[in-house]
């Protein structure tokens, strides 16, 4: 990375978060898009109207992040993963998630730091995405850490199901994640991932992100276990359907931050660890 390079980040990080602030504002005041107009006209999407699903072929290229790999496999990102402009993510992230400007350009702009390229003339593969400890991090709650399991590129079903098994809100028809869900998901993940995987990392960044990545199940998708299946285990838009925030302006990080933070601070790995010690000690029927 270019000494301008380092030397302009502080001041680019001020002025996201300036507009970040300046858009949750104005989506207080503003009023809400309409039901069923959320995706903009012109748009992938708008009407609830999405590109058919396209099932990765061999050769294509996939990320670690279930609603990136939708784009591709409903053709509003190139389906073969690659060669994408980094603005083009920008562009796809907006229109069809609805996260605020800020949002879609800072992570974008991430991924392009880490990956040592300009946000402004670079491209990527998806798969480049998957660059451990970047943006993917042990502990997820749809895939194998990559210790064990290298190609990030797919789900782990066993792991999505888990997830969606552990929904404790709505009804039984239509049930829902709630945010101590994910709190309990990621506290299992984190103690079981720490067991299994000897060469298992953690950090505050890598927790902030991962409780963030998890969010965007509550935020976007409203914690709807019937979107999120598809979405989780084929990275498919699910039919007839949009993004459930609403706001003028898309999500803010500012707002994001609303569900982040209450979804970290319940992760609780050490009340479960003192759980399964005191299961593991319980003697059995044999040995009474």
């Amino acid at each position: 990375m270019s000494l301008v390079k380092k030397a302009s980040k502080p001041f680019i990080l001020l002025f996201v978060l300036a507009w970040d602030l300046g858009l949750f504002i104005l989506n207080v005041v503003i009023p809400k898009r309409k039901v069923g107009h959320v995706v903009p006209v012109g748009a992938p999407g708008h009407a609830r109207n999405w590109p058919a699903y396209e099932a990765p072929k061999p050769g294509d290229s996939r990320s670690s992040c279930p609603m990136l790999n939708a784009l591709a496999n409903h053709n509003i990102l190139p389906h073969s993963g690659r060669d994408i402009p980094f603005r083009t993510l920008n562009t796809a992230i907006r229109e069809c998630f609805n996260f605020a400007p800020s949002f879609c350009f800072f992570v974008p702009h991430f991924a392009a730091d880490f990956l040592n390229r300009s946000y402004w003339s670079g491209t990527l593969d998806l798969e480049e995405l998957s660059l451990h400890n970047a943006i993917e991090h042990d502990a997820s709650l749809t895939r194998r850490d990559v210790a064990l399991e290298p190609d990030q590129a797919k789900p782990d079903i066993l792991l999505v199901e888990q997830l969606l098994a552990g929904a404790t809100g709505g009804t039984p028809e239509a049930r829902l994640l709630t945010k101590q869900d994910l709190s309990a998901a990621l506290t299992r993940r984190r103690v079981e991932s720490k067991r299994e995987n000897a060469s298992y990392t953690e950090s505050l960044f890598h927790k902030g992100f991962g409780s963030a990545n998890s969010s965007t199940m509550l935020t976007i998708f409203g914690g709807r276990i019937n979107d999120l299946r598809p979405m989780l285990l084929e990275e498919r838009f699910p039919d007839d359907w949009e993004p459930r925030i609403r706001s003028h302006f898309g999500l803010t990080m500012a707002a994001f931050n609303g569900t982040v933070l209450p979804v970290e601070r319940g992760v609780d790995t050490r009340a479960y660890v003192k759980k399964l010690e005191g299961e593991d000690a319980e003697p059995t029927e044999a040995s009474k």
